[in-house]
């Protein structure tokens, strides 16, 4: 049985890494300013471009990987399923193609789009990073400035209202105003396959500021003004409305709160697939490559870190962080590349917490959990608890994507992308779980 944070299977692969070549450690150089020291500079994927495709056979398979792929070759008809699938397993010690199905075929990957994005804000950013929000103090004025942390929440505003309010009542001062600055991000826009029908309820507008992940229209004056009334609450008269503006160059600093470690941000995000930190992410990894924090440099630096890792970005096309654009189109071929790279032990000190934040078969408060009717058939019923995968749910996109240990012993890497089938939704998730037993042996 897996439990939310195993690493056992990382424990039986002994792979020797390759050597990047000079010029593409040259080249990941120039592109990402200021990666993790040595992460893209070894381990180029086993499947970088121009490895063959994928094929279906059962040549050098072992008894359960045959049964694996014959099993597949059959189910991969179930109705629900409809005609578009793109899938393939891969041995994770080997990096064997067990079987695969049009594995190179790009398709709408939904939120499996999330797994792009946390490999390149942990490769960029690194896992101990933090995202820092401040409180200014200056000309009569408090100013709560954005540092890009979407997991902010009232009880940290109302530490840093405390110490605020230490400041101003040892400078004398008992009436200010309020602003925030939430300039570090541009203005919110919608990215490429979005719709105006996604704010605020799938998506609240990316800024530099927020509390409690309130879905509201301005994230950044709803923050402005619970802050405003926590100084309010602690005496000190708050005058006129908040308002947004910059920080003056001479504002003393009077509060601080950092965000836990970006590992921690990560895994929280895999596991209940949370569309706003995966946007915010994006950006910040945008600026910490020292480009402008939009969707399209941020996506930008997602494609140069991937291809430094030697992931082929053949067909690879994203607009956004979360997966929420129906323009994206990933292979399953390439998720499980990326799901292989965070698996690799040359890469487990920057990666690792890809892996330890994939949602577990029957996981309650994850995206595999019961609440959300996941491996409850009595196909995939078997599977709870053997599963770690990646979910992604969109209109006419379902995909399933992580590792399992199969009846040969040996964990599998595997990936699942269904698009335009005309069955319900859960009943195509059905399907999915269904598949992911198939691999792990369970459903034989």
């Amino acid at each position: 049985m897996l439990n939310s944070r195993s690493t056992a299977h990382r424990s039986g692969r002994h792979r020797k890494p390759k050597q990047a070549s000079p010029s593409l450690r040259r080249a990941v150089v120039l592109a990402v300013a200021t990666p993790v020291a040595g992460i893209l500079l070894t381990a180029p994927s086993a499947f970088a471009a121009g490895k063959a495709a994928p094929k279906t056979g059962s040549a050098g398979l072992d008894p359960a990987e045959q049964r694996i792929a014959a099993h597949l070759n059959t189910r991969r008809q179930d109705p629900r399923l409809g005609s578009t699938l793109s899938g393939v397993v891969l041995d994770a010690t080997s990096r064997k193609v067990v079987w695969g199905h049009d594995a190179t075929t790009a398709l709408m990957p939904a939120s499996n789009t999330k797994l792009a994005t946390a490999t390149a804000a942990l490769t960029v950013l690194g896992p101990t990073s933090r995202f820092t929000t401040k409180v200014v103090y200056g000309d009569g004025t408090v100013t709560l400035v954005g540092g890009g942390d979407r997991t902010l929440t009232t009880g940290d505003l109302d530490a840093l209202a405390q110490t605020a309010v230490a400041g101003l009542r040892h400078a004398g001062r008992t009436s200010v105003k309020v602003r925030v600055d939430d300039s570090l991000f541009p203005e919110p826009t919608l990215a490429t396959g979005w719709n105006d029908g996604y704010y605020p309820d799938s998506i609240a507008p990316v800024r530099a500021l927020v509390v409690d992940g309130h879905h509201v229209t301005d994230t950044s004056l709803d923050a402005g003004t619970v802050f405003a009334h926590l100084l309010a609450e602690r005496g000190v008269t708050v005058v006129g409305d908040v308002t947004r503006g910059a920080a003056g160059s001479g504002d003393v600093t009077v509060g601080l709160h950092r965000s836990d470690q970006l590992s921690v941000v990560v895994q929280h995000m895999l596991k209940v697939s949370d569309n706003d930190i995966a946007e915010t992410l994006l950006r910040m990894t945008a600026l910490h490559a020292g480009r402008p924090a939009t969707f399209e440099d941020g996506t930008a630096v997602v494609r140069q870190v991937l291809a430094g890792y030697g992931i082929s970005l053949d067909h690879f096309l994203i607009h956004d962080g979360s997966g929420l654009s129906r323009a994206n189109r990933i292979p399953a071929r390439t998720i499980a590349d990326i799901l292989d790279l965070a698996d690799s032990p040359a890469h487990a000190r920057t990666l690792r917490y890809i892996v330890d934040g994939l949602p577990v078969a029957g996981e309650a408060g994850s995206t595999l959990g019961p609440e959300w009717g996941r491996f409850d058939t009595a196909d995939s019923r078997c599977a709870v608890g053997k599963v770690k995968a990646k979910t992604g749910t969109l209109t006419g996109a379902i995909a399933l994507s992580g590792f399992t240990k199969a009846a040969d012993g040996r964990w599998k890497v595997f990936s699942f992308i269904e698009n335009n089938s005309t069955a319900a939704a859960a009943d195509t998730k059905d399907a999915l779980d269904g598949l992911a037993a198939t691999v792990n042996g369970c459903w034989a």
